[in-house]
């Protein structure tokens, strides 16, 4: 609901558009990170599905996906948002009932970059192998039919695992679980790469992966603090405890990868704080530095073991999308009802006498690994039958810049 003529803070403004910037930054920052990752004759490929996705759910966000999101919910039940706010209709400088001392313009400009963030996160399990044409389909059917609708489960005035109490601070399901789930299901649904047997599938630019990284932990600080929807100390809270599990992330992973291989690895440390990142997203607004020490550990050890499951079963989720964003959110969900505390966010979780909450956040979790599962294999499925998925095999070979785009990388 609009709040007309309500009173706005300037603070709060300046650090929500300050954070809209940061998060803008991470979706080029994970073309960086995806492009430096895979083969030399894939990257501008790789890094044109995160630029693309940038505009066109800029476009999308504004027409259709934040009334889908963040309307008034539909007949009560808690589903999806109506369309008193298509095509922006009456967002402007008043504030919102979501956000009451920053303009709506500014609330909605920092969900859009959430929701362009999302789809483009599954696109390093499809890479190098994607039709252009499909990817583009897929990516706006995805944003309305799977995105918009959690988002307003989780987030939206009546969205229904609102009101049963579930906690997700800044996206660990509305973001991380439904881009991992899709991407496993893309993975699954588009089959593994073609390789000659002697080619390996070695990352072509270890130096642009890290560049990536740096810009999304970067980001990341207005990803999670710009959650608070205010300067306070909640945005400190959740900036403090954002850094600390990144960096207990990148510890754990090099130090698990290093006993497991022999070597510390420079693609592990990235890695790492990434799987810290995604794991601390949900809990970020509710738990203390300690608990988010514990939480890094967590995911820096079990998003390693997924990458390990994920390639003894043989599936091609070419950028270990499943194992970090799905594996590393669904346990940052479960953590936070395990570690919140009343005297951080109001929110009480297992260590503060709440074991229910426990049992809230993992319906939470399956309710987002259903419905994104089955929905994107609907959108594949309904893609592929009108354009083809995948490139032929000789387009593939040859890569994708060239087959599909018509430039390289690297001259020589």
């Amino acid at each position: 609901m609009i709040l007309t003529g309500a009173k706005i803070d300037t603070g709060d403004t300046a650090w929500v558009l300050m954070s809209i910037a940061l998060v803008m930054l991470m979706t080029p920052g994970l073309a960086l990170f995806y492009g430096g990752l895979v083969r030399r004759k894939n990257v501008l490929s790789t890094m044109m599905q995160s630029i693309f996705i940038l505009a066109l759910v800029s476009v999308t966000w504004v027409l259709f996906g934040f009334t889908l999101a963040f309307g008034k919910d539909v007949n009560g039940w808690g589903i999806i948002g109506n369309l008193d706010f298509i095509g922006l209709r009456g967002i402007g400088k008043d504030p919102i009932s979501y956000a009451p001392t920053i303009p709506a313009s500014a609330f909605m400009a920092f969900q859009m970059m959430f929701a362009i963030i999302t789809p483009a996160l599954i696109t390093g399990a499809f890479a190098e192998r994607k039709r252009f044409k499909a990817f583009v389909l897929f990516s706006l059917l995805w944003t309305l039919l799977v995105y918009s609708p959690i988002a307003h489960w989780v987030w939206g005035e009546g969205g229904w695992l609102r009101n049963l109490g579930a906690l997700d601070y800044a996206g660990g399901t509305v973001v991380h679980i439904s881009s991992g789930v899709a991407a496993l299901v893309a993975a699954l649904v588009l089959g593994p790469r073609v390789r000659r047997e002697s080619e390996r599938f070695e990352p072509h630019d270890v130096r642009l992966a890290v560049i990536g990284a740096g810009l999304l932990w970067f980001g990341w600080f207005g990803f999670n603090g710009g959650s608070a929807l205010g300067a306070n100390g909640f945005a400190a809270n959740a900036i403090v405890v954002t850094n600390t599990a990144a960096g207990m992330g990148a510890l754990t992973w090099v130090t698990v990868s290093w006993l497991h291989k022999g070597t510390p690895s420079l693609v592990g440390a990235i890695s790492g704080a990434v799987a810290g990142l995604v794991a601390i997203t949900p809990a970020s607004g509710f738990v203390d530095a300690s608990s988010a020490i514990v939480i890094g550990m967590a995911a820096g050890s079990i998003c390693y073991g997924a990458i390990l499951l994920r390639e003894r079963l043989k599936i091609d989720d070419a950028l270990d999308v499943w194992a970090v964003h799905g594996v590393g959110g669904t346990l940052g969900a479960i953590l936070t009802g395990v570690f919140a505390v009343a005297a951080v966010g109001g929110a009480k979780g297992l260590i503060d006498g709440n074991a229910g909450q426990i049992g809230i956040q993992l319906m939470a979790v399956v309710a987002t690994w259903v419905y994104s599962g089955v929905v994107t294999f609907v959108i594949l499925k309904v893609v592929d039958h009108f354009v083809g998925l995948r490139v032929e095999e000789a387009e593939e070979e040859a890569g994708l810049d060239a087959s599909q785009h018509g430039e390289v990388a690297w001259q020589g």
